[in-house]
């Protein structure tokens, strides 16, 4: 129940809404995400797919899932206010999951449509919504952000905590449906408590009129001239373009984590050897737990260098992040190596390694989506020059739409030996980091105080 008790001193009421309302939003959607490959592979309960059309058919759906938000946002902003996107949205999406329930192709398909249209509506207004609950330069936006942040990674740790159990005991499609009834209450813990959270579209009051506004209000200094303004538009531009391409290939490489690590998790890793009897499915709860465990040790330790005056610019942050992205693949390529020197070379993939290599991976690959994956956006905003804003971040979502499509990648799954294709990804991480690394100084002079 939300009360007016703020999650953090300072903060108005209307974050907890929002917090929640996305924490089982994502729980919906990422439960998705842990089962529908498996579920179209499955040969009693789904369809019995060829692991590389289960994989094409995820890249597909995950292209458009993360385009979405272009039309979405824009119809928000011209037609139809945040607020009502998002509950239109949340709507569409009680739809798709409950369509799930139907044993059949043409349902699956419907389902994931409007999965991915409901993503448009919701996913880019409720994070504007945060932002509106605070005035321009207030210090207290940035946390907000953190805490809102955190709750995606709750959503999305107990979407495969409780799809693995439900998958065990009554089967996937009820375990689809569960995201359906996450998401009325999703959509109800906004629609009850609307009253606390602002849709700037149809404001004709100052921001914080109606929600708590003594809670937000500081002393905001005048906006200064940044470094960054004397910077040239394409220069600017042009630095975006090489930060979209990182974000290409992170993308690509790290949404393997509901194809081809999924199959993995469930095919290759000895879950017995440590008394569990546990699927695939329990691995997509593996990086959104390091997430929130990890990321308050990162923030310390940024703080820690930037106390010191050492810590490194944006850019180089993200070369180190794709650095360990690539030792994270590294990891799982030993792994596989390793196994699959005791098996005949008739039955490559039969083979069974400890769920320490997985945890081990992913942790090294939440440290690495630490150091590039939250400052994306704040990136953008930031070096955008301000006519240009809303087409650089739309660039963002586009970079982010065509790594999710190249995971069809995970094609080459059960054709190459699985060492050489997490090395395959290793090194296009590793090459990447290569790329902007030698691009830095150029990267610097185009980014200057960021």
């Amino acid at each position: 129940m939300v009360t007016n008790h703020s999650p953090r001193p300072g903060h108005p009421p209307g974050l907890t809404v929002l917090f929640l309302t996305e924490m089982w939003e994502r729980f919906g959607f990422y439960t998705v995400g842990a089962l529908i490959a498996l579920y179209l592979k499955d040969k009693e309960q789904g369809f019995g797919w060829a692991t590389e059309d289960a994989t094409r058919l995820y890249a597909n759906y995950a292209m458009f899932v993360y385009a979405s938000p272009l039309l979405g946002g824009w119809l928000a902003d011209r037609k139809l206010g945040q607020r009502n996107s998002v509950l239109i949205g949340g709507v569409i999406f009680m739809v798709g999951y409950f369509l799930f329930w139907f044993h059949s192709l043409p349902m699956v398909y419907a389902a994931l449509a409007c999965i991915v249209i409901g993503n448009g509506f919701f996913k880019p207004n409720v994070s504007a919504m945060v932002g509106s609950l605070y005035p321009e330069g207030s210090p207290l936006k940035e946390r907000a952000f953190t805490i809102f942040y955190m709750g995606i990674n709750v959503g999305a740790l107990l979407a495969p905590l409780v799809s693995e159990l439900m998958v065990r005991k009554t089967g996937f499609r009820p375990a689809f449906v569960l995201a359906g009834f996450g998401m009325i209450i999703s959509v109800n813990t906004l629609w009850w408590f609307r009253h606390l959270v602002v849709d700037r579209r149809h404001e004709t009051s100052p921001p914080l009129a109606d929600v708590d506004t003594a809670a937000v209000t500081e002393d905001v200094p005048p906006p200064a001239v940044r470094p960054i303004d004397a910077v040239p538009d394409r220069l600017r531009i042009r630095a975006l373009v090489v930060i979209y391409l990182v974000v290409i290939v992170f993308w690509m490489v790290f949404h393997q984590n509901h194809t081809t690590i999924l199959y993995w998790a469930n095919d290759n890793t000895d879950w017995a050897s440590w008394g569990l009897e546990l699927t695939g499915i329990i691995s997509a709860a593996i990086n959104p737990f390091f997430v929130v465990t990890l990321s308050i040790p990162m923030v310390w330790f940024w703080q820690r260098l930037s106390a010191s005056g050492l810590e490194p610019a944006t850019p180089t942050k993200m070369v180190f992040g794709m650095i360990v992205t690539g030792l994270a693949y590294l990891i799982l390529f030993a792994a596989a190596r390793r196994a699959e020197a005791t098996v005949s070379p008739e039955s490559p993939y039969d083979y069974k390694v400890s769920p320490a290599w997985l945890l081990g991976m992913y942790a090294t690959l939440t440290v690495a989506e630490l150091m590039l994956s939250p400052m994306g956006l704040s990136l953008v905003a930031q070096v955008a020059p301000q006519r240009w804003r809303g087409l650089m971040m739309g660039g963002w979502f586009l970079a982010t739409a065509i790594g999710n499509k190249l995971t069809q990648i995970g094609e080459l799954w059960n054709k190459w030996p699985h060492s050489d294709f997490w090395l395959l990804l290793s090194g296009l991480a590793l090459i990447m980091a290569v790329v902007l690394f030698l691009l830095l100084r150029p990267l610097k002079k185009a980014m200057p105080g960021v």
